[in-house]
């Protein structure tokens, strides 16, 4: 089967140069962009009935920019002042980097992942074992990480701070493309809200991250493309690559 239409669950890049458009007039295919979920704050007085105290912990964990924008909110809303002091595990470079938006970013009290893999967040979290930590994260429930850290030396404490919910697209729809791409475990819980019948059939289905092809799989989907993979550390490159191996087994160049 060749791809020829491809579905990206995010929104449309603000920036003219994503290089998503670069791939798309390459690998002459077309690319549509919607997002299958949308992030809905939660508020200080629903915050409060989870009775977390913010302070109480010196370290927080966060595996998406989501997560830093609604913490801080939530700071803001209940007059929670952060101490300097307090220190940041974050699942990916790209998420650290996001803290800048908040705080000045110092590296002595912010650590990543070079893998973009909570797995390997694990280690750098057990080398802290003294740390008291709070995981902020939606209300979708993400088994594989919660495994993660409740197998993990740490003591840890999950603060639900903002919540996911489905973005309507008709079955039919979906059957007008040739591959799906998913970037978090929600959206493969919107597919299925929004198609409860998905037969997925030669429909290919890519993801980024280990949390979304956990999903997948647990889903009893096939997964055609896993991002990132060596070589390929970006959705966008893994994508080409994989366009081009398609146009190899189907005989094009």
């Amino acid at each position: 089967m060749k791809i020829k239409k491809i579905l990206v669950s995010q929104p449309y890049p603000k920036s003219e140069k994503s290089p998503y458009f670069d791939l798309a007039e390459k690998q002459n295919v077309k690319i549509d962009f919607r997002p299958f979920i949308k992030v809905e704050p939660i508020l200080a007085k629903e915050f409060r009935t989870q009775r977390i105290n913010i302070l109480d912990h010196t370290a927080i964990i966060f595996n998406a920019r989501h997560g830093i924008d609604h913490f801080f909110r939530l700071c803001e809303e209940m007059r929670v002042t952060v101490p300097e002091t307090m220190k940041y595990f974050c699942v990916s470079e790209t998420v650290a980097l996001y803290l800048q938006k908040y705080i000045q970013y110092r590296k002595r009290k912010i650590f990543f992942a070079q893998t973009s893999k909570f797995s390997d967040l694990q280690v750098l979290l057990n080398k802290h074992q003294d740390e008291k930590y709070l995981y902020v994260t939606s209300n979708v429930r993400n088994e594989e990480t919660m495994s993660i850290l409740e197998n993990s030396k740490i003591s840890f404490e999950q603060a639900i701070m903002y919540k996911t919910v489905s973005n309507h697209i008709s079955e039919a729809e979906l059957k007008e493309y040739d591959m799906l791409i998913f970037f978090s475990p929600a959206g493969i819980k919107s597919l299925f809200e929004n198609a409860p019948n998905f037969n997925q059939g030669e429909t290919q289905i890519g993801c980024f991250g280990t949390n979304t092809a956990f999903a997948i799989r647990e889903a009893g989907l096939r997964l055609d493309l896993e991002a990132p993979s060596p070589g390929f550390p970006s959705m966008a490159m893994a994508l080409e690559n994989h366009i081009k191996e398609d146009k190899k087994s189907n005989g094009k160049k």
